[in-house]
């Protein structure tokens, strides 16, 4: 299975993860020149080399409108109320890139609103809609990295709802920083869709300690919107002081990783470094590292249990939660039970690592009240991921092989997409020239 396995040691921000993961590619300046190409407006990527401890790795740089974004990835949100005079003169200091530095804002300006917006500085603000709009109409992306670049601003805007106490609809991101946010998490999207990893693995996240200096006053580490999307996350504060993972960055880690831990038994190809702007004792990076982890001949866990009192809709919710908690398969047999009542037989594969986990979830969302446990031995393919060009797009093909056989599957959700958009069958989808 290929694996990519992802050490946040010392936290993770999209600058960063970018450059990680652009170190597992095999050609990174064909990405950069991709990314340079999409059009997010003002934005430039270079590709530089640093040193970290005496580790080589790489740092990403992106400016906006020839200048580095120095602002955090925690998005400055913009709130609007109507028939109020109010003065700014605030001069405050953001996070960025594990270290608080400051980046001044002197507005001594009066705002008034009578239900028209008078105001007198340049300032620009985007919504999530705005973004989407960005995102979906004027960048040349994949459907599914469109869907993922969407998925990860709606944790993010999520969070700082959660956070501020406004609903999602009022949180406008501040342009500039909504332009760098655009330019990290869709350069991970795309790498990701690149890589195509089967497994995401990600270590428990250094968070950092102490205090740091934003928009909105002095926060504790982790700010509280980076706290809000790791909920559920392994985390740990250890000794530096500053905020080693940013917003952004705990986003895209909680949307692509399938499960977090410690690093799987796995045969390493590629390994690569994304280094951070500060120094630290510790070397300030993100640790990417892809390769095999062989399941072919590993035991795992068979967990069952039978229900005669859950709903076809019920079980099937369950179904969903226990694939999203780590399940490898979860099935369904129809069986009688005593008392002559008809009931379900309900299996799970898992790894012997998910197990405490996926019992948890399956007492939670079904009625049973005892679990059987079985160890089986496994044999698998081998599979990985290919894109195939037709005249109406990509379409991403599993491709299995091992054991002297070899089979060829197209994904569903592309054939159904191109279907769709163009009035066809999927059998037509397969046959076009």
């Amino acid at each position: 299975m290929k694996t990519l396995y992802i050490d946040c040691s010392m936290g993770a921000a999209g600058d960063m993860l970018t450059a990680a993961l652009l170190e597992l590619y095999p050609e990174p300046e064909k990405i950069v020149g991709e990314l340079n190409a999409l059009g997010i407006p003002g934005v430039r990527f270079v590709k530089e080399s640093s040193v970290k401890c005496g580790i080589t790795g790489t740092h990403i740089s992106v400016t906006v409108n020839g200048e580095e974004e120095e602002e955090s990835h925690d998005l400055e949100f913009h709130n609007h109320d109507h028939n109020h005079e109010h003065a700014h003169d605030n001069g405050y200091k953001h996070c960025y890139d594990n270290e608080p530095h400051y980046h001044e804002h002197s507005h001594a300006n009066e705002h008034k609103h009578n239900h028209e917006h008078s105001h007198t500085h340049s300032h620009h603000h985007s919504s999530l809609h705005d973004i989407d709009h960005i995102v979906r109409r004027h960048l040349t992306l994949p459907q599914k990295v469109q869907d993922d670049v969407m998925a990860v601003y709606q944790l993010i805007a999520e969070a700082e709802s959660h956070a501020h106490g406004i609903p999602v609809t009022e949180i406008h991101f501040h342009e500039v920083g909504t332009m760098d946010a655009i330019a990290d998490i869709t350069a991970v999207c795309l790498l990701m869709e690149r890589l195509s990893p089967d497994e995401v693995v990600v270590s428990p996240i250094h968070v950092g300690s102490g205090q740091v200096h934003c928009a909105h006053g002095i926060l504790p580490v982790p700010a509280p919107a980076t706290a809000h999307i790791l909920r559920n996350t392994p985390i740990y504060g250890g000794n530096v002081k500053g905020e080693l993972c940013t917003p952004t960055g705990a986003a895209l880690l909680k949307h692509f990783a399938t499960r977090f831990g410690s690093m799987p038994l796995m045969k390493t190809q590629a390994i690569g470094y994304g280094m951070g702007k500060k120094n630290f004792e510790a070397a300030n990076c993100v640790r990417a590292m892809l390769g095999e982890t062989d399941d072919s001949e590993g035991e795992i866990c068979e967990l069952s249990c039978n229900v005669d009192d859950m709903t076809g809709e019920a079980v099937g919710f369950a179904m969903e939660q226990l694939l999203d908690a780590g399940a490898l398969d979860v099935y369904t047999i129809p069986i009688g039970m005593k008392k002559s009542r008809p009931g379900i037989l309900i299996h799970i594969m898992c790894r012997e690592a998910d197990k405490e986990t996926i019992i948890r979830t399956l007492f939670r969302h079904t009625t049973t009240i005892g679990i059987r446990e079985s160890k089986l031995r496994r044999y698998v393919l081998d599979r990985h991921i290919e894109t195939v060009n037709t005249p109406y797009g990509t379409i991403r093909c599993k491709v299995s092989s091992g054991y002297d056989v070899e089979r060829r599957k197209y994904e569903y959700d592309d054939l159904a997409r191109i279907a769709k958009e163009n009035g066809i069958s999927m059998a037509e989808v397969l046959i076009s020239p």
